[in-house]
C-alpha cells in the first residue's frame, strides 16, 4: 500500500459485530476514518461509526459496489464475498488479509490440505462428502467430524467416539480429524505487515464449554514448559509466513501428551483468545490488528500482568432483551473488567460479552474466573 498519512485513508470493514466494535474503539486512538457494512442495522457497530451501510457481506454486486470508495478493506469475519474482495484488489484497493487467504481459510477442507501440502503439523484427517464415506472411516474412530463450510463459533463440528455414533455425521462435504490426546488446547496470536516484520503474542490456554465448543475461559501466560512455548511460537510464525499473510492471525493448537503442537484452525482477523490483551498487554490485538494492516511498526506485545477471560454467554432457556444478573457484584471485584458487546437481544449461548481478570498468579485467576463465571448470568 503506498505511504500516506494514515488518517487521510478510507478505511472498509466487512463486519459489524463485537470484533469490529472493538477494533473501531483502538482506531479512535489514531483518528481512523472507518465504515462498517453489515446485515444488521443494530450491529454492536453501529453507533461507534459515522458510516453504517446494511447488507449482505457474501452479496458480491454489493459488496464490490461499497468497496470502491475506499484504499484499504479488512473483515473482522470471514464469511464475506471473496469474489467481491479479488475484484477490488484487482482495480486498486488494498485488502488485508488478502482474498485468497479468506478463501481458503473459509474451507476448513482447503485449510487442513494446505498444513499437508507446506508440511505444517496437523493433526491426521480425510477428506469425506456425505455420511457415508464418513462411515467407511471406522478406523479413523474416535474422531472429529466438520463441515467443510458452514461452520462457525462452534456449530459444524461433531465427536464421532465410535461406531454408534455414526448417525450424527454431517451428510454434506467436509473431513474426519482424528481425535487428538491433547494434554492443552492453546492458541497464539500473531502479526504480519507488508515489510515482513512478526510478532507473537504470549501463549494462551484455552478451555471449552462442553457442549458448544465454545471458549469457557482463557488463561495468559499458558502454563507450558519453555520448550513447548518456543515451538508454538515457531508454528504460529511458519503458518502465518507460508500463506504469506499481511494482518492479524489466531492459531489454535494442540499441545499432545508426547510434547507435539499441532495446529488445530486459524482466524485471520482478531480472535476471542486474543480479548485480554485490552487490558493485559502492552498492545491489544485490535491495535495490532490496525498496525499491521496499515504496515505501521508492530507494537510491543508483552504480557503486562496475567489475565484470564471469561466469555459471557447467552443462559440456556432464556431468549429476549438482555439482562445481566450479578454485573454489579463482578465489578466491585479488583481487576475485573467487563466488556458489553452492544447487543440487545440474547438467546441461548449467543456471545453477549467477556470479562477480562487480572491477578499476580495463575491459581488466583482461576479462583476469580470461576467466581465471575458462577455470578454473572445473561438471562431475558
Amino acid at each position: 500500500m503506498p505511504k500516506r498519512d494514515i488518517t487521510d485513508l478510507k478505511i472498509g470493514v466487512l463486519g459489524g459485530g463485537q470484533l469490529g466494535r472493538m477494533m473501531i474503539q483502538s482506531a479512535i486512538d489514531y483518528n481512523l476514518d472507518i465504515s462498517i457494512l453489515d446485515p444488521d442495522e443494530n450491529a454492536p457497530c453501529a453507533h461507534l461509526v459515522k458510516h453504517l451501510t446494511v447488507g449482505k457481506l457474501t452479496d458480491e454486486d454489493l459488496v464490490y459496489e461499497w468497496g470502491k470508495q475506499f484504499d484499504l478493506i479488512t473483515i473482522e469475519i470471514e464469511n464475506v464475498s471473496v469474489a467481491a474482495l479479488k475484484r477490488l484488489q484487482s482495480e486498486g484497493v488494498t485488502v488485508y488479509p488478502q482474498p485468497e487467504i479468506i478463501e481458503l481459510i473459509q474451507d476448513k477442507r482447503k485449510q487442513k490440505t494446505f498444513y499437508k501440502a507446506n508440511r505444517i503439523s496437523t493433526s491426521e484427517f480425510v477428506l469425506t462428502e456425505n455420511a457415508k464415506e464418513v462411515g467407511n472411516h471406522t478406523d479413523m474412530l474416535p474422531a472429529v467430524n466438520k463441515l467443510g463450510t458452514e461452520g462457525y463459533d462452534g456449530r459444524g463440528v461433531q465427536i464421532i467416539r465410535s461406531e454408534d455414533d455414526l448417525e450424527k455425521a454431517f451428510d454434506k462435504p467436509g473431513l474426519l480429524e482424528k481425535l487428538v490426546d491433547f494434554e492443552r488446547e492453546l492458541s497464539v496470536v500473531v502479526a504480519r505487515n507488508e515489510n515482513g516484520e512478526m510478532a507473537c503474542f504470549p501463549v494462551v490456554e484455552l478451555s471449552y464449554h462442553p457442549e458448544q465448543n465454545l471458549v469457557e475461559f482463557l488463561f495468559a501466560p499458558a502454563q507450558i514448559s519453555k520448550e513447548s512455548e518456543d515451538k508454538a511460537y515457531a508454528l504460529a510464525k511458519d503458518v502465518i509466513q507460508k500463506l504469506n499473510m499481511v494482518g492479524l492471525l489466531a492459531v489454535e493448537m494442540f499441545l499432545t501428551k508426547e510434547g507435539e503442537i499441532l495446529v488445530n484452525e486459524v482466524a485471520p482477523r482478531t480472535h476471542n483468545s486474543g480479548h485480554h490483551t485490552i487490558e493485559a498487554n502492552r498492545t491489544s490485538q485490535f491495535e495490532q490488528h490496525l498496525r499491521a494492516i496499515l504496515n505501521l511498526p508492530l507494537g510491543s506485545t508483552d504480557l503486562i500482568t496475567p489475565a484470564a477471560m471469561v466469555n459471557l454467554l447467552g443462559e440456556d432457556g432464556f431468549t429476549g432483551t438482555a439482562f445481566y444478573e450479578g454485573l454489579e457484584e463482578c465489578m466491585a471485584m479488583n481487576g475485573v473488567y467487563v466488556h458489553l458487546y452492544g447487543k440487545k437481544l440474547t438467546k441461548p449461548f449467543r456471545k453477549m460479552g467477556h470479562v477480562t481478570i487480572t491477578d499476580d498468579t495463575i491459581d488466583s485467576l482461576k479462583i476469580k474466573a470461576r467466581k465471575v463465571k458462577d455470578t454473572i448470568k445473561v438471562k431475558a
